[in-house]
């Protein structure tokens, strides 16, 4: 019998396995990304505290009249350059990516390229 494959679990196994080798330091935190069906997050964190230092998403309101839809590429890339921005302005140029077990392609792969535009080091 056909057994269908729960691809919620593959991904949060496989950023199981990511986060058994990815650690945010506070030299280096953790930027780590998620993504639902109508919007986009992604937060810079701290693991040795537990602590977020620094989140945006397509929902922050300085993002909010720009954006048509708040899962597409285009809103993947303003994200990553807002909270490459708002990192920067809190002393952070150096982090670790985590994808989350997302393939690093489209979404990801533009909020990254925001991140890096915006001046974060990965």
């Amino acid at each position: 019998m056909y057994k269908k494959i729960d691809r919620k679990k593959v991904r949060e196994k496989k950023h199981l396995r990511i986060r058994n080798k990815i650690i945010g330091t506070p030299e280096r935190p953790r930027l780590t990304v998620f993504k639902s069906n109508k919007n986009i997050y992604a937060q810079i964190i701290d693991d040795t505290k537990g602590h977020t230092l620094v989140a945006a998403s397509s929902l922050d309101p300085a993002l909010r009249g720009e954006l048509e839809s708040g899962n597409n590429v285009e809103a993947a890339r303003k994200v990553g350059e807002l909270l490459a921005k708002n990192a920067l302005e809190k002393g952070i140029e150096k982090v670790v990516f985590d994808r989350s077990g997302y393939i690093y392609h489209g979404k990801i792969a533009a909020l990254a390229d925001g991140a890096r535009e915006g001046g974060l080091k990965f």
